[in-house]
C-alpha cells in the first residue's frame, strides 16, 4: 500500500516553480491543493486541525475542574477525563495575576519550556521544549500553523499582544501525528479573545527605560456576525546601548454563525523594529534589525454529527537584519544588510465523527514554504527588488511543499482510554519518499482523583532555511540537512483531590538525524550536520494548590510550583563542539504564590524562578569557554482590581541579578512597570 501511494504521489508533490509575484505561493500551491484534496478525498475528510479545544477557565479565586472540558492533545475534542497526553494551561485570569507584559515571559512559567530572550520584552526569543532546540516548537495562532520557516528566532512574531491572548494551550512532548512536521518537541496555541458580544477595552502602561504600550480592543456583534478588532503600539529607550524598540499589533478576527456551523476569519500585522546589541556575536554589539509579519487565516467549523473543520491560511514575514546599524561606523568588508522574505500557504482539513467503535478522525494539509533574500537559498537568474524597502535586492530564492495524511482513532471502555494515529508523509526536496510516523496515548484512571498515563511518539522537523543556507564568518549551512527524527516514551500519574492538582511523570527520547551547529577541534566555522543520535531524559513536576481550602480565613490564595530536569547525551566524534544540541535546561524551577493584601481586590503575585543551564559560550574577550552559571529571578506584581477597570504595579528582576540566559547577552536588571486596563461594559 504504501508503495502505490509513494507511486501516485511522486513527482506530483514536487513544486515546479515559484514566480516572483507576491501571490506566487497560492499559484505554485494549486497543484499541490489539487492532488492533496484527491488523496484525501479518499479518506473523506474535510476539515483540518481541531483547536486545542476549549479548557479551563480559571482564576486566582476558584479551584478549576477539567474532567468535563476538552484539552489538546488529539486531533479529536477530548474531554480531560480521557486525555493520555500533558497539557498545560495558562488562563485568561493567570494572565491578568502574573507580573508578566509579554508573551515570553508568559511562557517561561510553563514547565519544560525553556525561553531565551534576547530582546526586552518579547523582541526576539528562542521557545525550545524539554531540551530540544528553538526549531523544534510548532506555534499555532487559534489551531493555524504559523511556524516560521526561516529559523526558530522569528517563532513568536505574533500579531497580537498580550491583552488579546485569552489563554494559551502548551502540549508537551511530540505532536506530529496530531499537527504535523514540525511539532516535533511540542506545540504551542495562543486562542484569542472570541469574536461575540460588545464590548471596549483599553490599557496603559509605563515604566523604566522610556517604557510604554497602549493598547484597544472592541468587540461588536450584530446578530449572527461577530467582530473583534485589536491595536497595540509600544516601546522603550532599552535597558543598555542599542537595545531599544518600537512594535506595532494589529489583529482583527470576525466570527458568523450560519446554524450549527460557523466561519471564521483571521487576519493580523506585527512590526517590530529593535536594536540587536550583540544578538548573534558579542563582536558586534551595533546590530539591529526590523521585522514585518503578516497573517490570514479562513476556516470553518461545523456543529454536525460528522465534525469538519476545513482552513486556508497564508503568513508572510520581512526580516532586514544590519550587522552595524544606521549611523554607526561600517568598515570597508561589509557588504550591505541581509534581506529576507518568507511565504507560507497551506489548505488543511480535518473531519471527526463518533460511532459504536469510538471516535475517528481524518485529515489532512498541504502546505507550501519559500523564501527570497540575498543570503539563503540558490541563485536567482534575476535579481528582485526587496519590497518596502528603499535599497536591497534578492538575489537567492528556494522552496519546497509538504502533504502530511492524518488518522486517529480513539477508544473510551470505562476507566481506560485507548487513542492510537498516524502521520503519513511526503516532503519534497528532502530525500525522502512517504514516510509513517505512528502515535499511541493510554490512560486508566486508577482511583476516582488518581490517573495514570503513557504515549509513544514517533516525530519529525524538516531543516529550516536557516539550516540549509545560511553562510557568514562563523557559520555555514548545509544544503544536503535530511529531516530530523525522534522516537519518545513518557509516562506520568495526575493526582487530583478536592484542593490540589499534582502531575509527575518523565520521557525519554532517541533523536535520529538531529540537526546541529558545530565543529571539529582545528575548525573556525559551525557547520549545520545530521548527528547520528541524542539521547534525551526527562523527570516534570507540576503542583497547584488551593489554599484557601485549608485557610479560608486567611491571606494565601494559590500555590503553584513546577520543576522540570532535562539530561542528554550526544554520540559525536571526538572533540566535537556543539552550538546548540547540548545547550539546554537542565534544572528549572517555578515557584508562584498569589495572596490578599487586607482589601477587598487588592492582592499580589509572586513568582521566583532558578534556571541551571547545561553547556557554554565562548567569551570574546578571552577566547576561552565559560560554563553558564545557575541564577535566581523575582518578580512581584500588586494588583488592585473592581467590576471594570484594575490597576497593577509590577517589579521584573526584583533582586537586579546580572545575569546572561544566551551566551554573553546580559538581559534586563530591576524593572518597573505600572499600569492600567478598563472594560466597557463591565
Amino acid at each position: 500500500m504504501k508503495k502505490k501511494l509513494f507511486s501516485a504521489l511522486k513527482g506530483l508533490v514536487y513544486f515546479k516553480q515559484w514566480k516572483h509575484t507576491g501571490y506566487a505561493v497560492f499559484a505554485s500551491l494549486r497543484r499541490e491543493v489539487r492532488i492533496g484534496a484527491l488523496v484525501l478525498s479518499y479518506f473523506t475528510c474535510l476539515g483540518y486541525l481541531s483547536t486545542f479545544a476549549a479548557t479551563e477557565t480559571d482564576s486566582i479565586n476558584t479551584k478549576i475542574r477539567l474532567d468535563e472540558v476538552e484539552v489538546a492533545g488529539r486531533r479529536a475534542p477530548t474531554l480531560y477525563a480521557e486525555a493520555g497526553r500533558v497539557v498545560t494551561v495558562l488562563s485568561r485570569a493567570q494572565i491578568e495575576s502574573m507580573p508578566v507584559q509579554s508573551v515570553p515571559e508568559l511562557l517561561r512559567m510553563a514547565a519544560s519550556v525553556d525561553v531565551r530572550e534576547r530582546g526586552p520584552l518579547g523582541m526576539q526569543a528562542d521557545v525550545s521544549m524539554r531540551g530540544g532546540s528553538f526549531d523544534q516548537v510548532m506555534i499555532l495562532l487559534n489551531g493555524v500553523n504559523i511556524t516560521d520557516p526561516q529559523t526558530g528566532h522569528h517563532a513568536l512574531n505574533l500579531p497580537v499582544d498580550l491583552a488579546s491572548i485569552d489563554r494559551v494551550e502548551v502540549l508537551q512532548g511530540p505532536a506530529a501525528r496530531v499537527y504535523g512536521p514540525n511539532a516535533f518537541n511540542g506545540a504551542i496555541n495562543f486562542i484569542t479573545t472570541e469574536a461575540k458580544g460588545q464590548g471596549v477595552e483599553v490599557s496603559l502602561q509605563g515604566g523604566s527605560h522610556a517604557l510604554y504600550s497602549t493598547s484597544a480592543s472592541v468587540r461588536a456583534q450584530s446578530g449572527a456576525l461577530g467582530h473583534y478588532l485589536a491595536v497595540q503600539k509600544g516601546g522603550s529607550d532599552g535597558y543598555r546601548a542599542n537595545t531599544d524598540f518600537d512594535l506595532l499589533n494589529l489583529f482583527y478576527s470576525g466570527q458568523l454563525k450560519l446554524g450549527s456551523d460557523k466561519l471564521l476569519l483571521q487576519l493580523g500585522y506585527n512590526e517590530k523594529d529593535f536594536g540587536a546589541n550583540s544578538f548573534y556575536s558579542a563582536t558586534y554589539p551595533n546590530q539591529f534589525e526590523a521585522t514585518r509579519t503578516l497573517f490570514g487565516a479562513l476556516s470553518m467549523e461545523s456543529g454536525g454529527r460528522i465534525k469538519l473543520r476545513p482552513t486556508v491560511y497564508w503568513r508572510r514575514h520581512h526580516d532586514r537584519f544590519e550587522l552595524f546599524r544606521k549611523g554607526y561606523e561600517r568598515p570597508d568588508w561589509y557588504q550591505g544588510h541581509n534581506y529576507h522574505m518568507t511565504d507560507v500557504a497551506g489548505a488543511s482539513v480535518n473531519a471527526s465523527t463518533s460511532w459504536a467503535a469510538g471516535t475517528t478522525s481524518l485529515g489532512g494539509e498541504v502546505r507550501g514554504e519559500a523564501v527570497w533574500s540575498n543570503v539563503l537559498g540558490l541563485p536567482m537568474d534575476a535579481p528582485m527588488e526587496v519590497p518596502g524597502e528603499p535599497e536591497g535586492q534578492f538575489t537567492r530564492h528556494f522552496h519546497r511543499g509538504n502533504i502530511s495524511i492524518f488518522a486517529e482513532h480513539n477508544v473510551l471502555l470505562g476507566r481506560f482510554n485507548l487513542s492510537g494515529g498516524v502521520l503519513l508523509n511526503r516532503a519534497s526536496q528532502s530525500g525522502y519518499g512517504l514516510d509513517w510516523f505512528p502515535g499511541v496515548d493510554v490512560s486508566y484512571w486508577l482511583l476516582p482523583e488518581l490517573k495514570w498515563m503513557a504515549s509513544y511518539n514517533h516525530s519529525l522537523r524538516l531543516p529550516t532555511f536557516t539550516d540549509l543556507f545560511y553562510s557568514g564568518p562563523t557559520n555555514q549551512g548545509n544544503p544536503n540537512l535530511q529531516p530530523e527524527e525522534a522516537r519518545t516514551v513518557e509516562t506520568s500519574f495526575r493526582w487530583r483531590p478536592r484542593t490540589a492538582d499534582v502531575q509527575l511523570g518523565g520521557f525519554y527520547r532517541v533523536g535520529k538525524n538531529m540537526i546541529d551547529w558545530g565543529r571539529q577541534p582545528g575548525e573556525d566555522k559551525y557547520t549545520t550536520s545530521n548527528i547520528n543520535r541524542v539521547e534525551a531524559l526527562g523527570l516534570e513536576l507540576a503542583a497547584q494548590v488551593d489554599l484557601r481550602g485549608w485557610w479560608s480565613e486567611g491571606p494565601l490564595q494559590d500555590l503553584r510550583a513546577t520543576y522540570a530536569y532535562v539530561w542528554q547525551d550526544l554520540e559525536a566524534r571526538d572533540g566535537y563542539e556543539s552550538y546548540y544540541v547540548l545547550d539546554h535546561l537542565r534544572n528549572k524551577l517555578n515557584v508562584s504564590l498569589a495572596h490578599s493584601l487586607g482589601l477587598p481586590g487588592l492582592s499580589a503575585q509572586w513568582n521566583v524562578q532558578w534556571r541551571d543551564r547545561e553547556g557554554f559560550y565562548r567569551s570574546s574577550l578571552t577566547g576561552s569557554d565559560v560554563a553558564y552559571s545557575p541564577f535566581w529571578l523575582t518578580d512581584v506584581r500588586v494588583r488592585y482590581a473592581r467590576s471594570w477597570w484594575q490597576v497593577y504595579a509590577e517589579v521584573t528582576n526584583l533582586a537586579d541579578v546580572r545575569y546572561a540566559d544566551l551566551g554573553e547577552l546580559e538581559q534586563p536588571g530591576r524593572w518597573f512597570k505600572v499600569g492600567l486596563r478598563c472594560r466597557f461594559p463591565r
